[in-house]
């Protein structure tokens, strides 16, 4: 499978991207899954709910199962989970796509903006980060010489991930 990293910073576009990109994809024949990291607490469960009070008396995992959908929820209080060790967890795909993850060590492309280049809390992560493979942004960026690839063209950027080789897939 193809894992590719979509980072940037905060606001400069990536789920939108990542949003535009999965129906154009998914037209290429590709089966497509996600990985959204966040730096923000999650808890699916609402409290008073059965699985909210199953996680509150101890249980290390909850399934949350409907007729439609299902979602494991696992305790790691010990340490965050890596994304190395969440990727063999997926149900086998052509492509994942991740938002967030800016350690990942594959291909990662990085969503900017000139607009949010110039705040102080914007400065482009390739300034500093030599692993990152291609950017997508609404103008150029001084200090990049790269693939840049504009932000709204959709073809060209999943021309340019359906390119990239495929990971060896570390399954146990």
């Amino acid at each position: 499978m193809r894992v590719v990293g979509i980072v940037g910073r905060s606001g400069s576009g990536k789920t939108t991207l990542i949003e535009r990109l999965l129906p154009l994809l998914r037209a290429h024949g590709l089966s497509v899954s996600t990985v959204k990291h966040t730096h923000h607490a999650v808890d699916l469960d609402r409290p008073g709910k059965d699985s909210h009070r199953h996680r509150l008396a101890g249980a290390g995992e909850v399934l949350l199962v409907s007729d439609r959908r299902w979602a494991l929820l696992r305790e790691t209080p010990d340490a965050p989970m890596r994304l190395a060790d969440l990727l063999p967890r997926l149900a086998p795909v052509d492509l994942v796509l991740v938002e967030g993850f800016g350690d990942y060590p594959g291909a990662r492309l990085e969503v900017a903006s000139a607009v949010l280049a110039a705040l102080p809390t914007g400065r482009p992560l390739f300034l500093d980060d030599p692993a990152i493979a291609a950017i997508a942004s609404d103008a150029p960026l001084p200090g990049w010489s790269g693939v840049r690839f504009d932000r709204d063209d959709l073809a060209a950027i999943a021309a340019w991930i359906m390119a990239l080789p495929e990971q060896e897939n570390r399954r146990s």
